[in-house]
């Protein structure tokens, strides 16, 4: 068996660290008034923005999602744009800090004049600007966040979701945890913001009575050896982690250094296996450590809502992989990766249904029309009344080489006290979708 070190200084990282890219990347009044209105659109393309993580605590794991957005944005644009316009996609690093959040997207707004934004992500970080984008009329489309602030149609009328909310996965967590290791002690580690609230109020609603302790952490904080060590001398079990992936790979190290060995539990948010696998790589080697990622991760279950990429046979994934293969062969093919892509294609699809002559409010229209179809393996809540993304989710297991299995078929449920049902609806293939018509 491979021998695992541990270094004393494996945890304290400075994840401001990670420089994957710059600011500024680019490829080329009223509310009423702004959502009128074609800000951002000419005879031949549509200008859209994003703030992402390409530095900062979030970017191991996160600053990859971009390059696979805009794989997909080149494949449009190559294929003859959407309704002849192309995408002009422009990414500003927020470093995963809120104030330069705010900074970087009143530039995309009042500088660049967007279309639209897509795909903002982060819960800390997207929160500071939502009223903002929907006081100037601007389209806050499949946010990158679970946070339930997202599903807000009175409030915040030009804000959508993407990925299934941190509640709805909650729940389905809970009820699996309850069924498959009933009588086992529980505890939570999770994100000090709505990414713990949202999430435990769907675990709640299931293990609320086996959990023995309940543990947080601050993104900017990557020391978590005192709170794995509560956890385990309070006799957790099993060890719930509403993480991202740089936390989920630091929780991970941190419970091997301190010979703790829990059923970790993760969300969609930070349990790609192949994302994980880099980063508790990465991180050991920063602190002089060696560690095999397939013995760590093994037996980790996890949440999804797209298809795993190791899923070949899976039209979506084989059409993402073409994309891949073509534009960006040297990043790795992750589910990370995937996330971006599926995401900037349901944009894709959304600009589409909003015409040839496309304004802010056709495509929030079009977002709210309940048709757009895909990738995903649970349904998106979008309609007049939801702006819920993907609304359930399935549960897998990682294998000691990494790949997955699924322990739960999908399954979708409601932000409530709903009922968790199995779901087995037929997706549409890329080619009934058909998105760009060459």
């Amino acid at each position: 068996m491979r021998t695992t070190r541990y270094g004393a200084g494996f945890l304290a990282l400075a994840l401001a660290l990670t420089a994957c890219g710059g600011a500024g990347e680019s490829d080329g009044g009223g509310q009423q008034a702004a959502t009128d209105s074609a800000v951002g659109v000419t005879k031949d393309t549509v200008v859209i923005g994003t703030h992402q993580p390409l530095t900062g605590p979030a970017a191991p794991g996160y600053s990859k999602i971009s390059a696979g957005a805009r794989a997909v944005y080149q494949a449009i644009n190559d294929g003859g744009g959407i309704n002849g316009r192309k995408i002009d996609y422009k990414v500003e690093d927020d470093g995963y800090n809120p104030t330069k959040t705010v900074e970087v997207v009143k530039k995309l707004v009042l500088q660049d004049k967007v279309f639209a934004i897509v795909g903002g992500l982060g819960t800390p970080t997207h929160s500071k600007v939502v009223d903002y984008l929907n006081s100037e009329g601007v389209p806050d489309l499949l946010v990158s966040s679970g946070a339930l602030a997202w599903d807000n149609p009175q409030k915040a009328p030009m804000t959508f979701g993407y990925q299934v909310d941190y509640t709805r996965e909650g729940k389905i967590q809970g009820k699996y945890v309850k069924d498959t290791f009933a009588g086992k002690k529980v505890g939570y580690f999770t994100q000090n913001d709505d990414v713990g609230r949202d999430t435990q109020a769907g675990l709640d609603q299931f293990v609320k009575d086996q959990v023995v302790v309940k543990q947080g952490y601050d993104s900017a904080n990557t020391d978590v050896t005192p709170q794995l060590s509560a956890l385990k001398a309070a006799g957790a079990e099993v060890v719930v982690c509403a993480c991202i992936p740089a936390f989920t790979a630091l929780a991970i190290l941190a419970a091997a250094k301190i010979g703790y060995k829990p059923q970790f539990v993760v969300s969609s948010i930070g349990a790609d296996p192949a994302t994980l696998s880099g980063l508790l790589q990465d991180f050991a080697k920063r602190g002089g450590a060696s560690v095999s990622s397939g013995q760590l991760l093994a037996g980790l279950i996890g949440t999804g809502y797209l298809p795993d990429v190791a899923q070949t046979s899976d039209p979506w994934v084989a059409y993402f992989k073409g994309v891949h293969d073509k534009y960006i062969p040297k990043e790795p093919f992750t589910n990370t990766v995937l996330f971006g892509m599926v995401q900037a294609y349901t944009f894709g699809q959304a600009l589409k249904a909003a015409g040839p002559d496309p304004t802010r409010q056709k495509v929030v229209d079009a977002m709210s029309s309940g048709s757009l179809k895909g990738p995903g393996l649970t349904p998106f809540g979008f309609s007049k009344d939801s702006h819920a993304g993907y609304t359930g989710a399935y549960v897998f297991k990682i294998n000691p080489d990494v790949t997955t299995t699924v322990v739960q078929p999908p399954a979708v449920t409601d932000r409530g006290t709903g009922a968790i049902t199995p779901y087995a609806g037929e997706r549409a293939t890329p080619e009934q979708v058909n998105l760009v018509s060459k």
